[in-house]
């Protein structure tokens, strides 16, 4: 399964079908992957998560604060071995070389020397001074079979030491608490039972079971594909464990937030471990460019053999000896032998290789060259693969027209007229009921490339603002915020109240959400910087405009204000945000604004030529 930003081929060739499976093993493996799939889906079924933090304790004898002891922990780390995932199986380098210089078409190569070599031998016991000619042949065809396994060997090796030194990076650490003390160590030697601390930019080092959280999110999209991050706390949410929110998982990204659990389980027994030992078990298929070599070959040989033995029954009946027959069999099986084929396949799929390299692709199997070629489906991932995994503002209304925002990778497209005071009001709002910050430390780079701390769209508002009005924090501080109603399922709207700089008695609320849940709330639309009553014609305005937006496959938002009465809501009163003492309705209608995570800049190019070479995207 893929995670977000994955692309993965479909190979042309035989395509796979349980039948056809069947039929060639018997369905003897896809009945042991079934059930080994069944076992697995058993065997995650755990009732961990259905556990209460007293049962949790007792069942892997821990104290839910002060952790395993560390004499507990190394019985269990014999017991149970090192928290990582076992290897697949590798083969020895001299297995590879061997391949490199038997496999295929070099048998049929070292079969002609051979038969190159018996034939001079025998020329040699006949006749006092033999012909060099099937000597020479030999040594060269043996020549070109050593010389071209050894290059493959070497190419391969090269990809192999890449891969292998991404294995070598640094090691891994997990925050356990033991015996009351938090101490840093290594994953591998995380155990069952462990109670293990995770924040924001960690990566889960084992299974485990939250017993306590704050504004935990983890990324699962290596173990699930879904790119949105997913809330994490101690709560028993589904009968699934791998849908409940009180378990995280082995090598997933915790993105944001803290929490605290106890390892339920290590290395292979994780969910990513049964996944990863079920993947690699699987039998690799043989490239599209070897069958066909290989077909290949038969077809030589059967012509060589054929020829070969007309010429020996030939030369018998026309009167000469049985060793000058042998010799005409041998001379055109050899013959027949496209001695430089495999050095040519080999030195084309390098060159290849070696300008796949320079657009850093590896290649670890020249053989993999061809099959790229012969590619008919490829599926990808669509956030952060084929678009830019930034939500950005596309486009606005006020004032009862649409206007475009910039959407280009560099925001070098079109800009809009900004000297509507509407478009300031709306502005202000998007800045100010906007929990959304840049991290510090990035101001030399530009700001839609800067990172943020906050929800996706937030950002994208914030960026927006920040690009067209300048500093979103000086606005921030002019009007610093008094109170707030952070956004919710239930509500599906955000509110904030600010002091004003203008007036510096006055207070203004301002509000964001759904478009029809805003609209619902206010009496009054801004038009040109002037509240004008909103009337059913003004209605149908909203209406179509939204419908435009939305049918674009754009996220849109609702903005409104109110600029609170002094006289009822004088400096320094007491708002309160949960026995709500301010008016949440009669409000003024300012805008829409729409997103969207735009494509990459490469990508319906890209798209394009992969359709003109007959791919399905």
């Amino acid at each position: 399964h893929l995670g977000a930003g994955g692309v993965f081929f479909c190979l042309a060739g035989r395509e796979y079908s349980p039948a056809a499976t069947t039929s060639e093993n018997g369905g003897g493996k896809r009945k042991q992957k079934e059930k080994e799939l069944d076992e697995l889906k058993k065997e995650v079924n755990l009732d961990d998560h259905k556990l209460s933090l007293d049962e949790l304790g007792r069942k892997y004898q821990v104290d839910l604060s002060r952790g395993l002891t560390n004499a507990r922990a190394a019985e269990i780390l014999v017991q149970d071995g090192p928290n990582a995932l076992t290897p697949p199986p590798t083969t020895p380098e001299w297995v590879k070389f061997c391949r490199q210089l038997f496999g295929g078409f070099s048998i049929l190569l070292w079969i002609g020397a051979i038969l190159c070599f018996l034939a001079y031998g025998i020329q040699a016991a006949m006749e006092d001074e033999p012909s060099n000619d099937n000597l020479y042949l030999g040594v060269v065809l043996a020549a070109v079979v050593i010389v071209t396994g050894c290059f493959s060997y070497y190419q391969e090796a090269k990809s192999s030491k890449i891969m292998d030194s991404f294995k070598n990076m640094v090691p891994q650490q997990a925050l356990v608490i033991r015996e009351g003390e938090k101490i840093q160590i290594n994953a591998e030697n995380v155990v069952v039972g462990d109670l293990v601390e995770v924040k924001g930019g960690d990566r889960v080092p084992a299974d485990m079971r939250i017993i306590s959280s704050h504004g935990c999110k983890v990324d699962n999209s290596s173990l699930t594909g879904e790119s949105e991050p997913q809330t994490r706390s101690p709560e028993f949410t589904h009968e699934n464990p791998l849908e409940t929110r009180n378990i995280c998982f082995f090598s997933t990204n915790c993105v944001e937030g803290t929490a605290r659990g106890i390892v339920i389980s290590t290395g292979d027994r994780t969910v990513m471990g049964r996944i990863a030992s079920l993947a690699s078990g699987l039998e690799v298929g043989r490239t599209p460019i070897a069958m066909e070599i290989e077909h290949f070959i038969r077809l030589i040989t059967g012509v060589a053999v054929f020829l070969g033995l007309s010429f020996f029954i030939l030369s018998l009946i026309l009167g000469y000896t049985w060793l000058e027959a042998v010799i005409f069999l041998i001379g055109i099986i050899v013959a027949n032998v496209p001695e430089g084929l495999l050095a040519t396949v080999t030195v084309c799929l390098t060159l290849t290789a070696k300008r796949m390299a320079r657009k850093n692709c590896l290649v670890k199997n020249l053989e993999a060259v061809e099959t790229l070629g012969s590619t008919s489906t490829i599926c990808s991932d669509k956030t952060g693969t084929l678009t830019q995994n930034r939500m950005t503002v596309a486009h606005m209304w006020f004032d009862n027209q649409i206007h475009e925002a910039d959407t280009t990778e560099d925001q070098s497209g079109a800009t809009f007229d900004k000297r509507s005071p509407t478009w300031a009001a709306l502005a202000r709002i998007a800045g100010l009921c906007n929990r959304a910050v840049f991290k510090p430390g990035q101001e030399n780079i530009s700001i839609s490339k800067r990172d943020t701390a906050g929800d996706a769209s937030e950002s994208a508002l914030l960026k927006c603002i920040q690009l067209s009005c300048g500093s979103v924090k000086k606005m921030r501080d002019k009007n610093p915020k008094v109170t707030e109603i952070p956004f919710n399922s239930t509500n599906k709207y955000q509110l904030s109240i600010h002091e004003r700089e203008e007036d510096p008695q006055g207070y203004l609320l301002v509000m964001k959400g759904a478009p029809e849940r805003i609209l619902d709330r206010c009496s009054r639309i801004l038009m040109q910087g002037q509240e004008v009553p909103l009337d059913q014609e003004m209605r149908e305005a909203f209406q179509n405009a939204y419908l435009e937006l939305g049918g674009l496959g754009e996220r849109v938002l609702g903005f409104c204000h109110l600029y609170l009465p002094p006289d009822k809501f004088p400096r320094g009163f007491r708002f309160d945000a949960d026995e709500v003492n301010f008016p949440t309705s009669n409000l003024c209608f300012v805008g829409l604004m729409s997103m969207i995570d735009p494509p990459r800049a490469a990508v319906p190019d890209a798209v394009g030529k992969c359709r003109s070479a007959g791919i399905k995207v």
